[in-house]
């Protein structure tokens, strides 16, 4: 029988510490989920096929912008809304739930928090609807977590800035009609560009081949001597905080998102495992399979206490880049591990299209690297605690 999607565990109830509000919100996205993206994500990862067309439908469902005031055409929701639709995107998808939170995160919340009134009423509420979609350069080819020792540069010609440089492991570029795109000056300061589709010099190659967020579009950002206007220049920010500050909205999304793949694995193992005969009984009915399931169910509900909590942080303005970067390591790291053990619950069958299990377990694997890596956030925690830099 093949896997279908149910509910989601709560064994610490803690659905009484959502608004109806909440819960409204989580059963809209779990519609969507289920209608528009469960039934095709199978042959889309199968086929490295990203559909278009999802970006439309994520802007009608309001999965864009959802912290994003209404004036700009953002959903006007608080943090613990935000955390709830990334969680159902990616009991779908992680790759559907990467093109969504890098429109919010890492695209309009910065045009919406560093950027001009007019830049915001350009493209937020475009961007908002799902008529254009948008992308982050930060990443380099040869600099991932040392994002400071980026060497793209922009040169004041007087009129216009001159772009010149590169960015790589970019989710969205091929499609992408605006990129955030942050490079150095002449003074060696990090600055905040919004570059446009259709600027002579800008290119976006697709990466190919790959093993992970197959439904997910991913390219570089290429700028040969491009021409970008003063006024597309993020005027309220300065520094390596500019994008530092990004990474932690989307970072939060993350969080969230994780415990919905590990939820879906989860399911998946103990629907199998009360289905699948072996010597004469379920599979279920043995002590392993409930060591599994039961070790499953209890890292789930630790992430899920974990997210409701710097959710509640986020909604108070009190959440710290330290707490976010524990959450995303500890929640994407619990549900990598989840898949692993989901695919032995299921065996041979595990590795199929089937079930959700290879998929998840694949796209988790870029999950656990982008936006801090696992290392990485371990020691942004141990500096935290000891006062000492251990990557500088």
């Amino acid at each position: 029988m093949a896997y279908e999607p149910a509910g989601a565990p709560d064994y610490f109830d803690i659905d009484e510490l959502l608004t109806d509000e909440h819960k409204l919100i989580r059963q809209t996205m779990r519609d969507f989920v289920k209608r528009e993206i469960s039934p095709y994500i199978e042959q889309w990862a199968q086929e490295a096929h990203f559909p278009s067309e999802i970006v439309k439908k994520f802007g009608e469902v309001g999965a864009f912008g959802p912290t994003i005031p209404a004036e700009y055409g953002g959903g006007g929701l608080d943090y613990i809304s935000y955390g709830i639709i990334m969680q159902e995107i990616e009991r779908g998808d992680s790759g559907m739930r990467s093109t969504a939170s890098v429109q919010g995160s890492l695209v309009m919340y910065p045009i919406y928090k560093y950027g001009s009134e007019e830049q915001r009423n350009k493209y937020l509420p475009k961007l908002a609807s799902g008529e254009w979609l948008g992308c982050f350069g930060l990443t380099e080819p040869d600099f991932g977590s040392n994002p400071g020792g980026m060497v793209t540069n922009i040169k004041d010609m007087g009129d216009h800035y001159l772009l010149n440089g590169a960015k790589m492991w970019i989710s969205n570029s091929p499609e992408c009609q605006v990129a955030v795109v942050w490079a150095k000056n002449e003074e060696g300061r990090i600055k905040g560009l919004i570059v446009e589709r259709g600027m002579e010099g800008f290119s976006t190659p697709e990466i190919h081949n790959k093993w992970s967020l197959r439904a997910s579009t991913t390219g570089e950002l290429v700028f040969d001597n491009v021409k970008v206007p003063k006024e597309n220049l993020l005027p309220n920010i300065d520094g390596l905080k500019g994008p530092l500050g990004c990474l932690d909205s989307a970072r939060y999304g993350i969080s969230w998102g994780a415990i919905g793949a590990a939820i879906d694995c989860y399911q998946s193992a103990l629907k199998y495992s009360l289905e699948r005969i072996q010597f004469d009984k379920p599979i279920g009915a043995f002590q392993l399979t409930q060591k599994k399931l039961a070790e499953m169910l209890t890292e789930i509900t630790k992430a899920q206490l974990l997210a409701w909590r710097l959710g509640t942080l986020m909604n108070e303005g009190k959440a710290t880049t330290q707490q976010i970067s524990m959450a995303k390591r500890n929640n994407v790291d619990m549900a990598l591990h989840i898949a692993r053990e989901a695919r032995q619950i299921h065996g041979g069958m595990g590795i199929t299209g089937e079930y959700p299990i290879m998929r998840h377990m694949m796209n988790l694997e870029s999950v656990i690297t982008y936006e801090g890596t696992h290392d990485i956030h371990l020691l942004i925690t141990g500096a935290d605690i000891t006062g000492i830099q251990a990557f500088k």
